[in-house]
């Protein structure tokens, strides 16, 4: 037999818990409420489940995956836009083909639905509703039944002069799949409002049964709290988590209780919570996983969620708190009071009862507060974007939110990993180092320091010290007013986009936890990684290029390169011209005024008749080549240069992103080559290299690594920069911005492909191919924008392939 678990529900009533949580995630005695659904229904012997999804379906398909770890087997059915309690389940039809169970997957119930099912065959139901007694139905659905549970009539939330009966709806069916002829399709449509009045106006056999057993419909925080007393009285037939070390105390794994604490059952602590000197617990009182609560502190019928901490000599009475809450020293949160994730009562603070605090809100020292504080203005439920986590300097990216950031990718990364750390020269960045570095030894993590230089150093600085991960803190050269966070893996490269959400879905939810003192491992600051870094880059050089004393011009950035770029010339026997001073004492050069100054610069070349010229920018993150001839070599010209020394020096493979020109192809074709195409994010690219081993397309992370090997082959093949050029085919290649918001960006990409275009491609975004060229389209990661880039057979061509799908992307937001 199969159910259906309806689970989309928001959990409006249940604010401040719900802003970031579905209400079937919400813990219920330190467990998902929608777990002891799955539970009874395994219980009962039915272990099919689908489950239908609205609302942050990727929480609960986390948690629950393909049912195995609970017993069950499990499929998800997610609503685009709000079908109802009815139309829900006909999302789900195609999985539904004899008598089936719906249960609601916010409600906590012991009932035997096995009975139910029995009754509803018995009687030849097409739909059964099961009902229980209540003492007080006025804000329940009341149902009358006749002879043998024949429903006769319904009233919703009746006066006290309508309760004719005190039987209601529990929210769980057994049906029939005839029941889908009377649901029409993609409508919001409910059970108890729309199809049940249906059923009985058409006089089909519509039944009640009236179940014997525990039912809760936990629809508001009073409910919320009183289904914990219930569970905890033992009411209702659950099991409760960890071991029941003494009567009425159940403790899960890992959890100190110091011996002068005192707990006065029934009371649940989550794994790895600590319990301080002199601490009372009073009843019906629930701690999550990893907390702390210090000396004094006392707690009596609350219910707190994972990762608090709770200060010395603070109260906790009735009161509700959400995950990786501070109570601090002497604070004091009353009955009925609910705090979201993340918030703080800093010392003396006091919330007064019924009193609800929004997510990531602070009470300052001995305020008392008197009103809920709602939270206004939100959070973006995604933090990296197209290469880690980029915000203004001081403003987004501040200390307080990088150790907490810290925290989360350390916990990711697991207690006792190495995780190397660098940062730019600039003081801000400095500064955000530090914090995260707070962040990653307070949950456990070694920290080693790599010192101040590029990205690549940290790069390679990772993988040459054996560290499990990385982070490395720059000035963006877009915007100098910004920092970007780069997250790395044990190989040195981007994270991939699996371990970001890790790192996001453990910030949102404080699901980490700190350490004692005792946990926290000193920094160590390893020496000599700079040094280290450019001998490997030197290691590209040959005799052959430190003999040929080749003269090359150079831009670049003082402050980040002022000590490495004279050594790198001495070492190689390269000749640099330094073109001019870079930037500003301060801050880094944006990478527009770089462009802005490339005429300039070629001009340089040619008069100073140098080999090349060079510009790179303040992280060594790119390389603007120059030929002799003082024609510029970027983007995706620089690209088809790295696969000419590729296919020269080893025949292939050759990786490049989707949006690499078509002459790379001809050039494999020439090789007899392979040509692996990859999103157009650095992470898949450096994955992808890797994995081919087309070492040579890694250097489009490392500017001054990728100069040197070029240099070196150049020599080696006697041979000239300005001849390699020669050896491209020509291309034409144009790129474009659409505004598209952030609500809108999937709806384009669908249209697009619900054309099926002759010839399309999906390796990222939609490209799709025309007789003279191709045109892809690609929703930018960090912007309300769409992306257009388009290559043609000539400028015009590329040009007008841009300006058809810029204009079609527009006809679509119209519509």
């Amino acid at each position: 037999m199969k159910a259906i678990i309806m689970a989309g529900g928001e959990g409006s009533r249940l604010r401040p818990l719900t802003c970031n949580l579905p209400k079937p995630m919400v813990p219920v005695a330190n467990r998902p409420m929608m777990e002891y659904c799955v539970t009874l229904l395994k219980r009962c012997a039915i272990r099919e489940i689908g489950v239908t999804l609205r609302y942050l379906p990727e929480l609960i398909l986390d948690y629950f995956s393909d049912g195995k770890d609970f017993g069950v087997e499990m499929r998800y059915f997610i609503e685009d836009t709000p079908l109802g309690t009815a139309g829900s389940v006909k999302n789900a039809a195609s999985f539904l083909s004899e008598t089936f169970v719906v249960i609601s997957g916010d409600a906590l119930t012991d009932i035997d639905l096995n009975k139910a099912v029995k009754f509803h065959r018995k009687r030849g139901a097409m739909a059964t509703i099961v009902l229980t007694r209540v003492s007080c139905p006025l804000e329940y659905g009341v149902v009358i039944t006749g002879e043998q549970g024949r429903i006769r009539q319904f009233l919703e939330k009746p006066g006290w002069g309508e309760v004719f009966s005190d039987t209601v709806n529990t929210g769980i069916y057994v049906l029939e799949p005839e029941i889908f002829n009377y649901l029409p399709d993609g409508r919001n449509f409910d059970f108890s409002k729309d199809l049940f009045p249906l059923l009985l106006k058409e006089k089909k056999p519509l039944y009640g049964y009236v179940a014997d057993g525990y039912w809760c419909d936990i629809g508001g925080l009073e409910a919320y709290l009183q289904a914990h007393r219930d569970i905890l009285s033992s009411a209702v037939r659950v099991e409760l988590p960890g071991k029941q070390v003494s009567p009425g105390i159940w403790v899960e794994e890992g959890a100190l209780v110091h011996p002068d604490a005192k707990l006065e059952g029934p009371v649940v602590l989550g794994k790895h919570t600590e319990v301080g000197a002199g601490v009372g617990i009073g009843e019906f009182s629930v701690l999550g996983r990893g907390c702390t609560i210090q000396t004094g502190a006392s707690i009596k019928r609350s219910v707190v969620w994972d990762h608090c901490f709770i200060g010395r000599k603070s109260a906790l009475r009735g009161a509700i708190l959400g995950n990786n809450v501070q109570i601090q020293e002497q604070a004091g949160v009353y009955e009925g009071a609910v705090i979201g994730d993340s918030s703080v009562i800093k010392e003396r603070g006091i919330l007064k009862p019924g009193v609800k605090l929004w997510p990531h809100k602070t009470v300052d020292v001995g305020a008392t507060v008197h009103e809920s504080l709602v939270w206004g203005n939100g959070m973006p439920q995604r933090l990296f974007g197209a290469e880690g986590i980029c915000g203004m300097a001081n403003l987004d990216i501040t200390p307080e939110f990088v150790m907490r950031l810290g925290g989360c990718f350390g916990s990711v990364l697991g207690e006792g990993t190495i995780v190397g750390i660098s940062s730019d020269v600039y003081p801000v960045a400095k500064m955000i180092k530090s914090a995260l570095s707070s962040g990653l030894q307070s949950v456990g993590v070694r920290v080693a320091d790599l010192g101040d230089g590029t990205t690549p150093m940290h790069r390679f600085g990772v993988r040459a010290f054996g560290c499990g991960g990385g982070v490395h803190v720059l000035l963006s050269t877009q915007n100098p007013e910004k920092l970007r966070l780069v997250f790395t893996d044990a190989g040195g490269g981007n994270i991939t986009r699996g371990v970001e959400r890790k790192i996001e879905q453990a910030y949102y939810k404080g699901d980490f936890a700190r350490k004692s003192a005792s946990g926290v491992h000193e920094v160590e600051n390893l020496t000599g990684v700079a040094d280290a870094y450019l001998d490997h880059i030197c290691a590209y050089g040959t005799e052959r290029m430190k003999k040929a004393g080749l003269k090359v011009v150079l831009l670049f950035e003082e402050a980040n390169f002022g000590r490495t770029i004279p050594l790198l010339g001495r070492k190689l026997g390269l000749k640099f011209i330094n073109f001019t001073h870079a930037g500003p004492l301060g801050n880094p050069r944006r990478w527009h005024d770089y462009q802005e100054t490339l005429p300039a610069f070629c001009r340089a070349v040619v008069e100073n008749g140098a080999d090349c010229g060079a510009v790179i920018d303040a992280n060594a993150d790119h390389l603007v080549l120059v030929d002799e001839r003082g024609r510029i070599i970027q983007d995706d010209l620089f690209t088809a240069i790295l696969a000419l020394v590729a296919l020269k020096l080893r025949g292939g493979p050759v990786v490049v992103p989707v949006t690499a020109p078509r002459a790379i192809d001809a050039m494999a074709a020439r090789y007899r080559s392979e040509v692996i195409r990859t999103k157009f994010t650095r992470q898949d690219l450096w994955r992808r290299a890797t994995l081919a081993e087309a070492h040579e397309f890694l250097l489009q992370f490392d500017a001054l690594a990728a100069l040197v090997h070029i240099l070196s082959f150049i020599t080696a093949q006697r041979t000239t920069i300005g001849e390699m050029v020669d050896e491209v085919p020509a291309f034409f290649l144009t790129r474009r911005e659409v505004p598209v918001s952030w609500e809108e960006k999937g709806t384009v990409i669908r249209k697009l492909i619900e054309e099926k275009p002759p010839e399309m491609e999906l390796i990222d975004g939609v490209k799709v191919f025309h007789p003279d060229g191709w045109a892809l389209i690609l929703p930018d990661p960090e912007e309300p924008v769409c992306r257009v880039f388009s290559e043609g057979a000539s400028m015009e061509i590329a040009e007008s392939l841009t300006d058809f799908y810029t204009q079609k992307i527009k006809e679509m937001l119209k519509e």
